[in-house]
């Protein structure tokens, strides 16, 4: 805490000499950092065309990197000549805007180097070397003709074969959770070859050109198969041993990943404290709403003596009002304007009315992870469409469904809905892709997304969403349990080695999630480590700078002002935005008082 404290002292002294400062001074700086934050996102895409098309900037849709080490060696050293670059500005030259750009662009290629040099990742997650997502990017990119998108893929086809190869290579550590989770996705990766024989049809290429690209494509798909075979034939009974590697981070490596991935303020051992904090709040809170409830559904039968227990036969009750698995995505979608209007009437934030919001059946390269996500349009290609992605029930049994449904019944698919659309990350990407800055759109704080959404669920029942029903509101504190205990289940997991009996043991009942919506968490947390501790550390702190602002403003404070304001900064950092903000209130408390 007095580290903490100490920083933001510092800051503000930065912040005011950076005020001190000639006026010319401050404006030469800053052009001489714009030139070179255009420059270095220029040349980022060369050293990274794929990251390239997936951030909307399609000039290099037709380079397939090799992921070799000649090329990783290359992007290593593009990335110390861009640190040693930064070397030459003056943090108390540069504007508020540029100086966040600055410390983004030095996390970005520390992070960029640890990932490389230290995790490793290209040798032991076969998962990574999923081509089904770039396939798609390039062929829906419709600011290009068909005709042209062919011909970059085309070309983009003649690198696959070496493409697989070194994957091959690379691979010398494999680990079986990701091993596996590549031969699921094999299939969806393989019919994406399939959509570019499909798409050649309707071009209008030449007969010529015709022949060339399908045999292109034969020669790619053929690859890509050999690769899935040699994934299933050796690198799964390779990564099955008892000698191999172990998904598991370990608390070194666990330590820095989250250092470099969510760029808190805390440690991940300090968020971890935190939410076990949390869990007990909550379940407090539960048990409250929930002995309330029992008459209502128990009428005068007995209440157990555990009150944990109460809560789960609570929440298996109020469970049981749910949709149809057929009508899943018919009821999402009916929501989607309804929470549209209820952000308006309260003036909470402003919706963009442009900005469409589609949602659509998860593609099935993109399956296997989570069950409702938002794939959103790049900064270069802000007027594309954003997608809600949603992932049929088709594959569960009965039993499945049903277990699956009671997790997203009647209240719990509102807030999922808050948290992926309205006023969640679709509004927030959109704000993102308004941002001054392209640099914080390009490199967006996964926690600052992940905690706006979340930030969103609580906020929205605040202002009086569902009525203040209690069994919203108790179907709010399971769904916010989900995000405090997936940071502890993470922290379990890569750091004190929880077993998956365990792990599963713990979510049903701590966290009162259905053996279903269990065991896909585990899977996460294991093939995505890190990241689901993005929900409750971003939350954390959002929620803690909002209730600053409060008590620094007073009167002042205006929800619908701090929302957007927060949002004008893009997806960057909360800390970083923190600065800013809590910087702009001393300033202008300063000016009140001359």
């Amino acid at each position: 805490m007095y580290k903490r404290c100490l920083l933001a002292v510092l800051l503000f002294l930065v912040l005011s000499e950076t005020n001190a400062q000639l006026p010319s001074q401050l404006a030469e700086t800053d052009k001489r950092f714009n030139v070179f934050k255009q420059g270095f996102v220029d040349s980022l895409w060369v050293y990274y065309p794929a990251w390239a098309t997936y951030s909307g900037f399609h000039a290099y849709d037709d380079v397939l990197s090799i992921p070799n080490e000649n090329t990783r060696k290359k992007q290593e050293q593009y990335i110390l000549r861009t640190l040693k670059k930064m070397e030459v500005f003056d943090m108390t030259l540069l504007s508020n805007q540029n100086r966040i750009d600055f410390y983004i662009i030095r996390d970005e290629c520390n992070a960029i180097l640890w990932s490389n040099l230290e995790l490793n990742e290209h040798t032991w997650n076969a998962a990574s070397y999923n081509l089904g997502g770039l396939i798609n990017e390039i062929l829906s990119y419709k600011d290009y003709s068909l005709t042209k998108r062919i011909e970059n893929i085309s070309r983009w086809l003649k690198n696959v074969p070496a493409y697989y190869e070194a994957a091959k290579m690379n691979l010398k550590d494999p680990v079986y959770e990701y091993a596996k989770l590549a031969t699921e996705q094999s299939g969806g990766v393989l019919a994406m070859f399939d959509a570019i024989t499909d798409s050649v049809k309707y071009s209008a290429v030449s007969a010529q050109q015709s022949n060339t690209i399908h045999k292109e494509i034969a020669s790619a798909k053929k690859a890509a198969e050999a690769f899935y075979k040699w994934v299933e034939s050796e690198l799964i009974p390779l990564s099955s041993g008892a000698d191999s590697r172990t998904f598991r981070l370990g608390k070194n490596l666990y330590e820095k990943k989250f250092s470099h991935s969510i760029h808190s303020e805390y440690t991940a051992s300090e968020i971890y404290q935190k939410a076990l904090m949390r869990k007990d709040e909550l379940h407090y809170k539960m048990s409250k709403i929930a002995i309330e409830l029992w008459p209502k559904y128990f009428g005068e039968q007995l209440k157990p003596l555990d009150e944990m227990v109460i809560v789960r036969k609570v929440l298996e009750a109020v469970s049981k009002n749910h949709v149809h698995r057929d009508s899943f995505m018919v009821s999402i979608k009916k929501q989607i304007p309804e929470l549209e209007t209820f952000v308006k009437e309260k003036n909470l934030l402003f919706l963009d009315p442009n900005k469409p919001l589609v949602v659509r059946e998860t593609p099935e390269y993109m399956r296997g992870v989570a069950g409702a996500s938002i794939s959103a349009p790049g900064p270069y290609n802000p007027n594309a469409e954003t997608y809600y992605n949603v992932t049929p029930l088709t594959h569960y049994t009965e039993t499945q469904a049903e277990s699956y449904l009671r997790e997203y019944n009647h209240y719990v698919l509102q807030i999922l809905n808050i948290h992926e659309a309205i006023p969640g990350h679709y509004t927030q990407l959109v704000y993102s892709n308004k941002a001054p800055s392209i640099i914080k759109s390009l490199f967006g704080n996964g926690a600052m997304v992940e905690g706006w959404a979340v930030y969103t669920e609580l906020m929205m029942l605040e202002n009086g969403y569902g009525n203040n029903e209690p069994e919203m509101w108790l179907m709010y504190y399971k769904w916010h349990l989900r995000s405090v205990c997936n940071t502890i289940l993470d922290y379990h997991v890569h750091v004190l080695n929880m077993p998956e009996k365990d792990g599963i043991y713990f979510l049903t009942s701590q966290a009162f999630q259905e053996e279903t919506e269990a065991k896909g968490k585990w899977k996460r947390a294991t093939l995505r480590s890190v990241q689901l501790c993005s929900y409750y550390t971003g939350y954390y702190e959002i929620y803690a700078l909002r209730e600053e602002l409060k008590k620094k403003m007073g009167n002042q404070f205006n929800l619908k002002q701090f929302h957007e304001d927060f949002l004008s900064y893009g997806s960057a950092p909360v800390k970083y935005i923190k600065e800013m903000m809590l910087f702009k209130v001393e300033e202008s408390n300063q000016k009140k008082k001359k």
